[in-house]
This record gives C-alpha cells, structure tokens and sequence, in this order.
C-alpha cells in the first residue's frame, strides 16, 4: 500500500501545485491582454486567493513544528512531519507568497500609485510577513536536519506573529485610517 509519505504522492503534488502555478500565470496573462474594464476586480480576487492560501500555511506550519518537536528524531512520526512540512512549504506557502507579492504590487501601483500611509504601513507589515514565512522556511531545513532546538513553548508563540499581523493588516486595508 502505498503511504502519502511515499515520493511518488509527492511527485504528483509537486506537479499539481505547477500546474496550479501555471494555471494562474495564464489567466493573469489572459486578464491583462483581454484587459477587461473590471481587471481591477479580476486582479483582487486572484490577490485574496494567494493572500489566503498563504495565511493558511503560515496558520498550519507552526503547528506542525509543535507536534514535531515532541516526535523522536528519527521516528516514523518524525519523519512523517519533515514530508508535510516541506511540501507545505514548497506547494503551498512559497507560491501563495510570491502570487500575493506579484497581484499585491500590481493593485499598490496601478490604483494607489504606492501613496497613501496606510499602504506604506501595510507593506511593512507584509514586508515583516514575509520575513517570518524565511523564518519558518529556516526552521524546516533545520528540522530536516533533526537539529531544531526550540520549544514547543516557542512553536505556540511563534503560531500567533502571522494571526497579529494579518489582522492589522486587514484593518488597514479596510478602514484606511491615515
């Protein structure tokens, strides 16, 4: 029987988030060269899409270096964890992240013309997102190693950075306050 662990799921993953990856660069691609009067809209949505699926493996991650810190290096479990947590990080995470960058820039350009303090205050706080996704990143490859040194303690604290960061990132998107 054949394990979710196993390389050749993982190949099929790997080909899936490609294809997923390829799928939005053409319907981006299309979007601008039919240039509908609502690209705006079009481009918004393909932001949010990224924007989620990428809040959604900086949510998961730190849960799952919780549950590996308290596995055996070397157990079954422990190297159940490496598998999720590298594909996590390579099929959902990284993609997701530079989608949001991409569409994100696009829209702070095109409608703002990158002014207004909340956006500035907005991509500095993505800007800090962004340097806990490298974190997070670091801390897989230091898992793979079996050398990770933190707490689970640790892992819980770290899960609520991204949680404190998107909602003050919502909040200044939405209601613009300066």
């Amino acid at each position: 029987m054949e394990k979710q662990t196993d390389e050749k799921p993982g190949v099929y993953a790997r080909r899936r988030a490609h294809f997923a990856i390829l799928f939005f660069a053409f319907l981006a691609v299309g979007l601008f060269l039919w240039h509908p009067d609502d690209l705006y809209l079009w481009i918004k949505a393909l932001h949010i899409i990224a924007v989620i699926s990428w809040m959604a493996g900086l949510f998961y991650m730190p849960r799952l270096f919780i549950y590996h810190t308290d596995a055996e290096p070397g157990s079954t479990q422990s190297e159940t964890f490496k598998v999720m947590e590298r594909r996590l990080l390579k099929v959902i995470m990284n993609p997701a992240m530079m989608l949001t960058w991409i569409f994100g820039l696009y829209l702070a350009w095109s409608l703002y013309g990158f002014h207004g303090g909340w956006l500035h205050a907005k991509l500095g706080l993505v800007v800090l997102l962004t340097g806990i996704h490298l974190f997070f990143s670091r801390a897989v490859k230091t898992f793979e190693r079996d050398e990770n040194r933190r707490s689970a303690r640790y892992w819980r604290f770290m899960n609520e950075a991204p949680t404190l960061l998107m909602i003050a990132i919502v909040i200044l998107v939405v209601v613009k306050p300066f």
